[in-house]
């Protein structure tokens, strides 16, 4: 199993914890990150795209000229895609991008995207967070005092609205609990700071 340093919020070592190490120590899968990336970022798309076929386009009502005896090519409106102002062949439509990939391929990747920051060593375990009041600062002093410097996602076992309206001014900083952790959010923050008691819920779940 997978062991890992124990930090209080004030960034003091308080010995180690150990991991599942079915979801913390497997070997990460890139390919199946790849896919669950790729399937988040399309279901993260609006999809509100949309042009006018000829059928939508105001006006060219009136045949514009007599079928047959001018030398011309015989046309049947001037809304045709053919003509300037005219409609549009085959474009875009409002359609939905989303799509799921199997249960299990979702918590093949999710346990990959938790493995690879045990390996790169960037993950970061808190006995526990406990901030009184909603303070941007508090999250900030815990930050440097754990000397994290870069992008990070924090992940708590229950939905803590202090913690969450604290680190609302950040742009770094996420917060998420278990149910929410998402191969996404792993993998575009640096960091992942995640409390004993999510570690453990974490586990559990996904073992």
């Amino acid at each position: 199993m997978p062991k890992v340093a124990l930090y209080k919020q004030d960034g003091s070592n308080v010995g180690e914890v150990e991991l599942n190490d079915d979801v913390f120590g497997i070997e990460p899968h890139e390919h199946v990150l790849h896919e669950a990336v790729v399937m988040q970022r399309a279901s993260l798309r609006q999809g509100t795209h949309k042009v006018k076929n000829r059928s939508e386009v105001r006006g060219g009502g009136r045949k514009p000229w007599r079928q047959k005896g001018t030398g011309r090519a015989r046309q049947g409106s001037i809304r045709s895609p053919q003509w300037v102002g005219g409609g549009v062949v085959f474009g875009p439509t409002p359609r939905s991008y989303s799509y799921k990939l199997p249960k299990k391929v979702r918590r093949l990747a999710l346990k990959s995207a938790l493995s690879s920051k045990v390996k790169e060593d960037n993950i970061i375990v808190l006995d526990s967070i406990q901030i009184d009041a909603p303070k941007t600062k508090e999250v900030v002093n815990m930050l440097k005092a754990l000397n994290v410097n870069d992008k990070a996602v924090v992940v708590t076992a229950e939905k803590d609205e202090v913690v969450i309206r604290s680190a609302n001014n950040l742009q770094t900083v996420k917060v998420l609990t278990v149910e929410e952790m998402n191969v996404l959010d792993l993998l575009a923050h640096d960091k992942l700071i995640i409390t004993k008691d999510a570690a453990e819920k974490a586990g559990e779940v996904l073992a």
